[in-house]
């Protein structure tokens, strides 16, 4: 059986051109092993730090990730895209350019038997009440449609202050961290095999027991600091590091009982 690869939060353009160039290329070079042998490539929120495409117009720059994600499609690897706390203004390009499908919401997959839960991660603290009032003023069409008669020049310095303004409102993650845990045990007691977040930066491999066994939550962590992802093989998921060769692709941390 081909593989199902995740990965989450590489947030690109978020550094300095050197530091967003390394990222993009270490991307597709981990994107060369999804070709080799995987089935399924899910992007699980934040592949950039802020998007906004108009009718016409996208942000420039990133062909390299492009070229490689057209490619993988083209060669008959799905590609699933669950848009996260910084991808509010997905439209249509990475459809009908690219071949992904978008999911503006959290996903439920059944691969191999395995039932999955898909979701960024954002929006679970109980605390959080201010982020889920932004969230939906963000993805109001009204307002969406209101922001692009904005050129595209200041709409994105408009768009990196708000994605700017995210990363200090969800910047202390002590807070999440539990509330996130909490939901991925619900899951798992709901009949879930594995439950797949990102959000948090902090990569994570847990153990979830229930009545009829245990399930696994996973967080992908990102690929600002951590390079992390996660394969699942048919029977089981683990959670990788990447290290550029991928020979030596290594398994990231111990799982954990909660």
């Amino acid at each position: 059986m081909r593989k199902t690869y995740f990965f989450s939060d590489a947030h690109l353009g978020l550094g300095s051109k050197e530091d967003e160039l390394s990222k993009e290329r270490a991307l597709v070079r981990f994107l060369d092993l999804v070709e080799r042998d995987g089935e399924h490539l899910f992007i699980v929120g934040d592949l950039f730090d802020y998007w906004f495409e108009y009718n016409s117009v996208v942000p420039k720059g990133y062909f390299r990730l492009f070229a490689k994600l057209a490619a993988l499609t083209e060669r008959g690897i799905g590609i699933t895209y669950v848009a996260g706390n910084h991808d509010f203004w997905l439209k249509n390009y990475f459809q009908d350019e690219l071949g992904i499908r978008i999911f503006l919401d959290p996903i439920e997959r059944t691969i191999n038997g395995k039932r999955f839960y898909i979701h960024h991660g954002d929006g679970l603290s109980n605390n959080d009440t201010g982020y889920r009032i932004l969230k939906r003023i963000l993805r109001n069409r009204v307002n969406i449609f209101l922001f692009s008669l904005l050129p595209p020049d200041p709409a994105s310095a408009i768009a990196r202050g708000l994605s700017r303004t995210s990363r200090r409102h969800v910047g202390k993650r002590t807070f999440e961290e539990n509330d996130m845990t909490q939901f991925a045990k619900t899951k798992i007691e709901q009949g879930y095999d594995y439950v797949v977040m990102g959000h948090n930066h902090a990569s994570l491999f847990q153990t979830v027991p229930r009545n009829n066994g245990a399930g696994t939550y996973v967080n992908l962590g990102d690929w600002i600091t951590e390079r992390t992802y996660a394969v699942f093989d048919g029977k089981k998921l683990t959670l990788q590091h990447w290290t550029d060769t991928p020979a030596r692709q290594r398994a990231h941390g111990r799982p954990k009982k909660i």
